[in-house]
């Protein structure tokens, strides 16, 4: 029983991390923007987030720094694609493109440094109860935060009016424009928060999820996250079941190494793209599913003057 108490909390674990990105990326899609970007975000985030945490011993600061590097990023992103109309897919590949190595020189140095030694983390009282405190309540609070913030972007898309304009801008751009909104400024906003929480999400990875540097080290979370939005059909709550069961796809390679079953890592090593893909193949068999729930707009420039 302590193996799956350990599963369940390394899923909580795994889980936040592609909760974190996919709904920042929700967000962006949310307005018709479509970040190919986020990997090389979370990778430049992980570094600076470490980086922080090395010099400072301070996990918080670490997080602010891995939030402002992935607003930056997306800003840059935001203003080439919302602004001077350049292709959303090729720049947010030019973006990972460069991140990754941007990433991979910064951190050089970063390589062999070790984060300060912090206490443990743990709800009092629940994190005492027998397999369930360990599971549920030993975790960052970043953990907790993650599903708060879930909750809070269902009620801001689904009950104000805030919400209302921003699914507006995603579904027909030239409308609200129309109405008088600030179509591209709104859609920017929407991009650097997005970006936010992808930079949070890196910083995240290397400062809590594995409190190391190495090249890399984010090894396809945000194409996993970019593909959680599908599978979730922008949904904020379907996002968050959906992070946590590929959390827990990523988790069971290890457990089922650690109870003995004899499976080759390489196979386990595939599990969660094999997962990625099975499920988008599904999802992919009823087109009209997915176009009910897509914004119209994903991916396509707007002019203001057409």
């Amino acid at each position: 029983m302590e193996s799956y108490s350990l599963l369940i909390a390394a899923t909580l674990n795994a889980g936040t991390v592609l909760a974190l990105a996919s709904l920042g990326l929700l967000i962006n899609e949310k307005v018709g923007i479509v970040n190919l970007g986020a990997e090389g975000m979370m990778l430049c985030a992980a570094i600076a987030g470490f980086a922080t945490v090395v010099h400072t011993g301070n996990d918080w600061l670490g997080f602010l720094a891995g939030i402002v590097v992935g607003a930056v990023l997306a800003a840059i992103f935001g203003l080439l694609v919302i602004w001077l109309n350049t292709n959303q897919f090729a720049t947010g590949l030019a973006l990972t493109l460069f991140a990754t190595g941007f990433s991979a020189f910064v951190g050089t140095s970063y390589v062999q440094a070790k984060i300060p030694e912090r206490a443990s983390f743990g709800i009092p009282v629940l994190a005492d109860i027998p397999l369930i405190g360990p599971a549920l309540f030993r975790h960052h609070p970043l953990v907790y935060l993650t599903v708060v913030l879930a909750l809070a972007m269902i009620w801001f898309m689904y009950r104000t009016r805030s919400g209302l304009v921003m699914r507006s801008v995603g579904e027909s751009p030239e409308s609200a424009h129309a109405l008088g909104y600030p179509v591209r400024r709104i859609r920017l906003l929407a991009v650097v928060v997005g970006g936010a929480l992808c930079g949070l999400a890196g910083a995240y990875i290397a400062v809590i999820y594995t409190p190391l540097w190495v090249e890399g080290m984010v090894a396809g979370k945000g194409w996993i996250a970019l593909a959680l939005t599908t599978f979730a059909t922008w949904r904020p709550a379907r996002v968050l079941l959906g992070a946590y069961l590929f959390g827990g796809v990523t988790m069971l390679q290890f457990h089922l190494q650690g109870v003995g079953v004899e499976v080759p890592s390489q196979f386990l090593s595939m599990l969660p793209y094999v997962a990625t893909i099975v499920v988008l193949a599904l999802i992919s068999r009823n087109p009209a599913w997915i176009r009910i729930n897509m914004p119209a707009s994903l991916g396509k420039p707007f002019y203001p003057g057409s």
